[in-house]
């Protein structure tokens, strides 16, 4: 599925990726292939993407969570996200 980030200032990550979790209002959400469409708020905390790996222009940006992991996170203030066909686009600060 493929994945948008980003900021006022620039784009964060723009890649495939096997799922991502998000930091919502009511706690943290999973988004996976073929989830349903969706459009959510998020709160303060870390977008994780889980990905063999992240290009190198997006790399600077996040930080790994574990040596063995592919799971790589990207703190943001708050943000929406939106969900459908296994594209999704993240809207933060």
């Amino acid at each position: 599925m493929n994945i948008k980030i980003l900021t006022p200032e620039y784009v964060v990550f723009e890649g495939e990726v096997d799922s991502v979790l998000l930091p919502g209002k009511d706690g943290e959400f999973h988004i996976m292939k073929n989830h349903a469409g969706i459009v959510s708020s998020l709160v303060g905390g870390k977008v994780k993407l889980f990905t063999s790996s992240i290009g190198e222009a997006y790399a600077k940006n996040f930080t790994k969570e574990s040596e063995k992991d592919t799971v790589f996170s990207y703190p943001i203030k708050s943000g929406v996200v939106e969900f459908n066909h296994d594209k999704g686009i993240i809207l933060c600060e």
